[in-house]
């Protein structure tokens, strides 16, 4: 009776729950288009800035933006935990949203008030360097979005889908339509960030090009607390990773113990009422983990049939969500390795456009070197819907598998797809270069060198190479974590992603800074020299692509071993629209 009372109870709270479902869609939705307006042009431009702004040396400015990166893709982890545990969504996005604006607001004044950056440099020769107290200036400014982003990245997707009744099929189209909203104003927001706020940040106004961002960022602060009282706020339910500790806890103090000859009959099996998750079978994998569901003679069963003491003793089902998370980890240290090029790319391209010809045709206009990365973001846009029409129902034919082929296989057929785009790079900077020595050049930039008389057209090919590569790998690795991860650890699943990117940030910078010093001591110098055209930025592509096709090789052997998870009784299968939405986390 007492079980059906709380039931009841739990059924009439659930009742009480008004969703405001479409109706608060304008104030999510316009939250995450201004704070994507404010945020992602001036991260595409940083590059720029420190080099020209603050007079800080390539080296030194790839590392600063690698660092940004990789730190604010690590705050993820931290945000998605204190989210789960102790603030819930709604008070973590408020928080988040904030920093991100002081974030913009403070960067803005570095370029606004003259005593906070360095006076310019005309010449490129004897620049001076920004002093301790502007180089704190600009790092706050950075650390307050390193804290925005740690808050909104793991939060933002999952607050829209919130307010709508999962239970219902309106609340189910809902969540669809939003994801789709989503993604399309997220595509809008790139395409306007890195084109118009790119050109006005660097051929107009830094000030004023860095002051419309933090604008956005105001507005999205103000449309995300407009629209407080329509919004469902889930309280926060406990983090998942106390479970997974508490496993690991509990397998080491039953070390000793000997394992059952039937685990999946005689180990500790208690399921919640109220567990979203689906029911794992037993599993051979990682057998020493069993040992924390053995029932000894000191362990103590609550009356609902819950451990007293989880620290001693934890169900099954735990032990094998534990399993999918180490399952994971291989593919993980993979997924790391190939973003390792998105990033060194994603930084030396802007420096190889810089030194080419950026004129649009025969006009006088420039196309700004931060801009050209739009190539690969519209090779990713036009090829995911063409892939799913098309490709997927020709595939699903061939293999008989309902999405043509598993996650890993696209997942490996973008990172072989990489290595071509690897290459091409490489081929594209060895011809630049070679015009830039040999024919006559455009002009000569005093920071940089002789602008090559090379089309930066020609870096379209590697970057829709580079866009289709992330169409297969990068969609394969959210769909891979979305659906390898306990139903209760999705949040962690997406930061699992964003860490997986930052450590990338991370070993980009080492890698760098090692084959800087390594080729010093060459004929050649550096191979990543200040002026491109003395360094050999294709041999250091050459390198990168070496290093993508070993991991190419250990992701197959990785593939071969890896066992999808699977389980006894499945939930609702998520839409596609949803996981395709969230490419929008990378």
């Amino acid at each position: 009776m007492e079980i059906d009372k709380k039931e009841s109870m739990e059924e009439n709270n659930k009742k009480k729950i008004v969703y405001s479902g479409v109706k608060a869609m304008p104030f999510v939705i316009g939250n995450e288009t201004f704070e994507k307006l404010g945020t992602i042009g001036t991260s595409h431009n940083l590059l720029v800035y420190l080099t020209t702004v603050f007079n800080m040396n390539r080296m030194n400015a790839t590392n600063v933006l690698n660092i940004f990166n990789g730190s604010a893709n690590l705050a993820t982890l931290l945000g998605a935990y204190l989210c789960d545990t102790y603030f819930g969504r709604y008070k973590t996005l408020g928080f988040a949203s904030i920093a991100s604006f002081l974030g913009m607001l403070f960067l803005t004044m570095t370029a606004v008030i003259p005593s906070l950056h360095p006076p310019h440099c005309a010449t490129g020769e004897n620049c001076v360097g920004a002093t301790t107290g502007q180089l704190a200036f600009l790092l706050g400014g950075l650390a307050f979005l390193i804290i925005g982003a740690g808050g909104i990245r793991p939060c933002n997707l999952a607050f829209g889908a919130d307010q709508f009744d999962p239970e219902t099929e309106s609340g189910k189209r809902g969540i669809s339509s939003f994801f789709n909203w989503y993604y399309f104003t997220l595509t809008f927001a790139i395409m306007i960030s890195v084109t118009l706020v790119v050109y006005i940040q660097t051929d107009v106004s830094w000030g004023i090009g860095l002051a419309i961002p933090a604008f956005f960022m105001f507005l999205s602060c103000a449309l995300f607390f407009l629209g407080t009282k329509l919004y469902v706020m889930v309280k926060p339910q406990g983090s998942p990773l106390v479970s997974v500790v508490q496993v690991m806890v509990a397998a080491f103090k039953k070390r000793g113990l000997e394992l059952p000859e039937k685990p999946s009959l005689s180990l500790f099996d208690h399921v919640p009422h109220q567990s979203i998750n689906s029911k794992f079978p037993h599993s051979d994998q990682f057998r020493c983990l069993d040992k924390a569901a053995i029932i000894t003679n000191d362990d103590k069963i609550n009356p609902e049939g819950s451990a007293a003491n989880p620290w001693k003793l934890s169900p099954v089902q735990h032990v094998e969500q534990v399993k999918c998370v180490i399952r994971v980890f291989p593919i993980w240290i993979s997924g790391v390795f190939y973003t390792i090029s998105m990033v060194t790319t994603g930084n030396y391209v802007v420096f190889q456009a810089l030194q080419s010809n950026r004129s649009l045709g025969g006009t006088n206009f420039k196309i700004p070197a931060a801009s050209y990365t739009i190539f690969s973001m519209l090779a990713m846009t036009i090829w995911i819907p063409v892939y799913d029409r098309i490709v997927v129902p020709k595939l699903r034919k061939m293999t008989g598998k309902e999405n043509g082929i598993t996650v890993l296989q696209k997942l490996g057929i973008g990172m072989g797809l990489n290595i071509i785009a690897l290459v091409v790079f490489g081929l594209v900077e060895q011809r630049r270069r070679v015009l830039a020595l040999t024919k006559s050049s455009l002009e000569v930039d005093p920071h940089r060198g002789v602008i090559s008389s090379f089309s930066a057209m020609w870096l379209i090919l590697p970057l829709v190479l580079s866009g289709l590569s992330e169409a297969f790998a990068m969609i394969s690795l959210v769909e891979f974590y979305y659906k390898q991860f306990p139903e209760n650890m999705r949040s962690i699943g997406g930061a699992f992603l964003f860490c997986g990117m930052a450590v990338s940030s991370y070993l980009s910078s080492f890698l760098q800074s090692v084959v800087d010093k390594m080729s010093r001591n060459s004929k050649s110098g550096s191979w990543l020299n200040e002026d491109l055209n003395k360094a050999r930025l294709d041999y250091f592509y050459y390198v990168i692509a070496c290093l993508q096709f070993a991991n190419l090789f250990y992701f197959l052997v990785c593939s071969k071993w890896y066992r999808y998870r699977e389980s006894i009784s499945t939930s609702t299968d998520e839409s596609i629209d949803e996981i395709k939405s969230e490419i929008s986390l990378v």
